[in-house]
């Protein structure tokens, strides 16, 4: 069988950067912009507060979208090309954002961008994949994540900083210039890592799609994998709305959200030490039980009227770094069995989990009204339905020992 782990230059510790560094231009995309959003509502004559987190549905509209192209076109004609044109289109779509003059133009400009940045998601998951599976394959998804998280923390800091010295325009230039630095990486440092061998003919999409499809543990664990990621979409979005206007924390905004996001780093880091132990079942499970305690436990300190922004921050950080727990391994069995159409079932799963996480993340969003108590709902309703889908998978039978996910 081909070795496929010598198919690429990048390896060691630069393949785990580059792979966050993919991953962070959608997480840039996202956070970068935070605390921007009310200068650019104001700006463009966005009345409703609501209506500002458009600006992340709207990109993830297209992060969502976008995915189902780019594995197909991965499969059949190599990870680098269609890598290298789509970032070039990300740097074309931040300019456009930059320049826009209202705010439905910034919407359509952020679909754009969301819409390029998809193959970042689809690729970054494909070519670990190339390289690794199972076990090792979530413990380097879970080490590349542990630095992926670190944009969430320095994210808003950023931001404010750009908002320092100039207009909330220079956020999507910031955007451009880091989309920039990736491509000119991947151009220089990526060689292919599909081998000729292995390319799959467009005319093999259908079956592809079939087989991605119809295998319950590939399509089972990206519903679970988008339940639990319209999780941290809720809280993107409302992030700013809760600490500012709720809490009125707007000045420790920046530590307060790179609180949250912390603690997700430090489950991928847990994760990246622990699963090839323990496993990928035992840890997600045992992770997917925290995310419904928690917010249950929550909604009692809601209900009682004492909550505040201490209690917020404990719930609200301690339910993200279960998610942080969940993602990586429910993303690593849902590639278990498609291996051979790697990038095909990325872009199936990544359409999935990312079009599921926008709906359920902004019907959490859209329906902030002054308190915390939508979102500690959500998070519960959130950790039920992933537990049934789960027990659907796995047939009922959690915690059991590791074995072969069938293909």
């Amino acid at each position: 069988m081909h070795d496929r782990r010598k198919s690429a230059g990048l390896v060691g510790r630069e393949f785990v950067a580059f792979v966050a560094a993919l991953m962070a231009v959608n997480a840039l995309g996202v956070d970068l912009m935070l605390p921007a959003l009310a200068d650019l509502g104001r700006e463009l004559g966005v009345v409703t507060a609501n209506h500002r987190q458009w600006v992340i549905t709207a990109y993830m509209l297209g992060f969502g979208t976008g995915q189902l192209a780019y594995g197909p076109l991965a499969d059949r004609y190599g990870r680098r090309p269609v890598l290298l044109v789509t970032l070039l289109g990300f740097i074309v779509a931040s300019v456009f954002a930059a320049s826009a003059a209202t705010f439905p133009a910034l919407l359509g400009a952020r679909g754009l961008q969301g819409l390029m940045s998809a193959s970042t998601r689809v690729l970054s998951v494909a070519i670990v994949r190339d390289r690794y599976e199972g076990r090792r394959m979530a413990r380097i998804m879970s080490i590349a994540q542990m630095i992926f998280f670190l944009v969430p923390i320095l994210a808003p800091t950023l931001g404010e900083a750009l908002l320092a010295v100039g207009p909330w325009r220079f956020v999507f230039y910031a955007l451009a210039t880091f989309g920039a630095v990736v491509c000119a990486w991947a151009s220089v440092r990526l060689p292919e890592t599909l081998p000729s061998d292995f390319r799959v003919p467009l005319s093999a999409v259908g079956a592809s799609f079939r087989l991605t499809l119809g295998n319950r543990y590939s399509f089972g664990y990206a519903v679970a994998a988008s339940l639990t990621f319209g999780g941290i979409i809720a809280f993107v979005s409302t992030a700013q709305q809760i600490f500012v206007d709720e809490f009125h924390a707007g000045r420790h905004f920046v530590l307060l959200f790179a609180a949250c996001a912390f603690t997700m780093g430090c489950a991928s880091f847990i994760n990246s030490r622990l699963v090839e132990r323990l496993g990928t079942r035992t840890i997600s499970q045992a992770a997917l039980l925290g995310l419904i305690a928690l917010p249950a436990l929550h909604i009692v300190v809601i209900a009682s009227g004492r909550e505040a922004l201490p209690t917020y921050l404990l719930f609200q950080a301690l339910s993200m770094g279960c998610i942080g727990l969940c993602g990586a391994n429910f993303g690593a069995m849902a590639m278990e069995p498609v291996g051979r159409i790697a990038g095909t079932a990325s872009s199936i799963q990544g359409f999935i989990t990312s079009v599921g996480a926008v709906i359920v993340g902004s019907a959490i969003g859209q329906s902030y009204d002054g308190t915390t108590l939508p979102l500690a709902i959500g998070y519960l309703c959130i950790g039920l339905a992933t537990l049934v889908v789960v027990c659907w998978i796995e047939r009922g039978r959690l915690f059991r020992a590791h074995r072969a996910i069938p293909a």
